[in-house]
């Protein structure tokens, strides 16, 4: 009798998970499936959670996130004045922790794991070479100029009603979600931390929400909003966010919108730019963005280093790092920047003979 006895101890709940990690770790090695879940399993799912999130005027993931770091903390106190052994409550938070982690997955990380862009696409890749960059810079350099509008404040309602309608017209040629007419964003928890850390915008995956930071430029606005929209719609990769983020913005007939696909863009082709041509020749093309886009991108850049913290921002940012690296992009933070190479890759494919 007492040989059966540790099966009576078996929780159904401990099944139920243990059955859903293993399910969530062969979704993980196998693209097809991570493809599969993210263009049948994701929008059923994201589609009932943004649901029940649209409730709510503020973020619930953010609520969960918070509550459950402060749980944690707390929880080991209490259970200790409760009597419970160390053992037993280290199980108890382990057992939590692994839900969530489901739940995250499930959610939405499982996107992590599907075909990549080219893969997906059928777009091939685009070797660099020198020509072809060049021709890049110049077109860009013309686009972002020529699209310079003041931005001193900007239309919400419009910038969404864009972002939707642009998404509507690219989602099925990328394997997007369609975007459903209640979406809306939810300024983040806690502002200043984000603020802190540099962090603009981000998805909230449990609640299928995403965040903006109430401290954003007007002209920083709409290709943020874009780009995390292209993460509830399905697309894990940051480049691929900014792809399409760019691509929604820069065919806005709003010329605040289209600006801000193109300026939004400017650090990375800077950095790209930066890596790849000779110093005299990447000063000579810095030299031809004009001094109003120049004197914006400075004081963009004052304004969020006024704001950040070197401490906390750099823990962040490892943090991050690491968190992309271990989920199937392994650039990490780089991943942003590679945008320039799906911009190149996408631009071939359009004008192949």
């Amino acid at each position: 009798m007492k040989g059966t006895e540790w099966i009576k101890k078996i929780r159904i709940r401990w099944i139920i998970l243990a059955a859903g990690l293993v399910l969530v770790w062969c979704v993980q090695a196998s693209p097809a499936a991570g493809e599969w879940y993210a263009r049948n399993v994701y929008p059923s799912v994201s589609s009932l959670l943004s649901r029940f999130s649209s409730f709510f005027p503020f973020s619930v993931g953010d609520c969960l996130i918070y509550g459950s770091i402060i749980g944690l903390c707390l929880y080991p106190f209490y259970a200790r004045w409760r009597k419970r052994r160390w053992a037993v409550i280290a199980g108890r938070m382990a057992e939590y922790l692994f839900w969530i982690y489901l739940w995250f997955y499930l959610a939405w990380g499982l996107n992590y794991f599907r075909k990549d862009f080219f893969t997906r696409t059928e777009i091939p890749y685009a070797a660099y070479s020198v020509d072809t960059f060049r021709s890049f810079l110049s077109a860009y350099t013309d686009s972002l100029n020529a699209s310079f509008v003041p931005v001193e404040a900007i239309d919400k309602a419009v910038v969404a009603a864009e972002t939707k309608k642009g998404y509507r017209e690219i989602d099925g040629r990328f394997g997007l979600v369609r975007p459903a007419g209640y979406l809306r964003p939810k300024p983040m928890l806690i502002p200043s931390l984000m603020s802190g850390v540099g962090v603009l915008g981000y998805m909230g995956p449990f609640f299928t929400e995403y965040n903006l930071n109430p401290k954003l430029l007007p002209v920083q606005y709409p290709f943020t909003y874009a780009h995390e929209m292209a993460h509830v719609l399905g697309i894990s990769s940051e480049a691929e966010a900014n792809l399409y983020g760019f691509l929604v913005c820069a065919r806005s007939e709003v010329p605040e919108i289209r600006f801000s696909a193109y300026f939004a863009l400017l650090p990375y082709v800077l950095g790209n730019a930066y890596g790849l041509l000779p110093e005299e020749e990447f000063n000579a093309w810095k030299a031809t963005i004009s001094p109003e886009v120049k004197d914006l991108y400075n004081r963009k850049t004052a304004y969020w280093q006024s704001l950040y913290s070197p401490l906390i921002g750099e823990v962040q940012s490892t943090a991050y790092n690491w968190f992309l690296k271990g989920n199937n992009i392994p650039s990490g933070r780089k991943n942003y920047s590679e945008v320039v190479a799906l911009l190149m890759a996408l631009y071939n494919n359009e004008h192949r003979d």
